[in-house]
């Protein structure tokens, strides 16, 4: 991409400027990775096992532990090192547990993380065409992110995108990663749109309307990414704005603000703030055919807004 600044009718360009180690690159995570991943920052350099790990992070969203490693040159792995660490950390539950423990000075039970939703974000400056293949598969729990920075003090993070449907259980490796990836795929699951879409009790008529939705709300900007879940696939901008879940005959939606924020005039949301549920915030919404999706959107809009920090 290129990149300029606009001075009336005169472009100037915006030119990059090299990350001289990968330190420089970790410190700027760790000390931003709320504001870039959602996560809470854990721990730097985590030895586990004669392993050292990056930077260990802790998803509240999906009660799990996300692992950051930073490369920058391209001669590695990653699959290979990705299901190591994953493996590491599955084989190792409870002294990751102790560690949270002991860095963040709360309470946090083994049974109460969610260990199929353990993943790694890989982030570098460059990746080569073979690292983004070899992870080109719906159910890699790994992530690809490019960082850059330029000279006017602007960086940017780019996601490596895959829209592969095979598995990665499908190809056929050296025994040692065979046997390391099999183990790990049979505890970490990695959720697709289509895993909440296909269900045998999704009516056609609820697809057609998830899919409508869908449109409008990725209509609102080009900043939001579509994550599933095991229960839900939330939109996400900053944090997840609005989470999705299919029924039987309808969708059923929950908007990522807190009692008294949301502004509806028609009471077609339920507060669900005393009461268990799935996704974020309190405000619970029953979508079916007769649903107005002009005014939805504008509820939809109001959390879409806040968790980009306009008011």
């Amino acid at each position: 991409m290129k990149l300029f600044k606009r001075n009336r009718t005169k472009l100037n360009p915006i030119l990059t400027h090299s990350f001289k180690t990968e330190k420089e690159i970790q410190t700027l995570v760790e000390r931003n990775v709320e504001e870039l991943f959602g996560l809470e920052f854990v721990k730097s350099e985590l030895t586990v096992k004669n392993f050292r790990l990056d930077t260990l992070c802790f998803d509240r969203e999906n009660k799990s532990f996300v692992i950051i490693e930073y490369k920058k040159g391209t001669n590695y792995s990653v699959i290979d090192q990705g299901y190591t660490y994953l493996s590491l950390l599955l084989n190792n539950k409870s002294d990751f547990v102790l560690e949270y423990i002991d860095c963040k000075k709360e309470t946090l039970n083994r049974k109460d993380v969610d260990w199929s939703q353990s993943r790694i974000i890989f982030i570098s400056p460059h990746f080569t065409d073979y690292q983004k293949h070899s992870i080109n598969f719906k159910d890699v729990p790994f992530e690809l992110w490019e960082v850059k920075q330029y000279s006017d003090g602007m960086v940017g993070f780019n996601k490596h995108i895959t829209h592969s449907t095979e598995s990665i259980g499908t190809i056929d490796t050296d025994n040692d990663v065979d046997n390391v990836v099999k183990k790990v795929t049979r505890e970490v699951k990695v959720y697709t749109e289509d895993d909440h879409i296909n269900q045998p009790k999704v009516q056609t008529f609820v697809k057609e309307l998830y899919y409508e939705l869908k449109n409008r709300i990725l209509g609102l900007g080009d900043d939001i990414e579509v994550v599933p879940r095991y229960l839900y696939i939330g939109f996400k901008r900053k944090t997840n704005f609005i989470d999705v879940s299919f029924l039987s005959g309808r969708l059923l939606c929950w908007t990522n603000l807190k009692k008294g924020e949301l502004d509806d005039p028609k009471n077609l949301c339920r507060d669900v703030s005393e009461i268990g549920h799935y996704g974020n915030g309190d405000y619970e919404i029953s979508i079916n055919r007769d649903t107005d999706l002009d005014y939805l959107m504008f509820l939809i809009k109001q959390s879409y807004n806040k968790q980009g920090g306009k008011k």
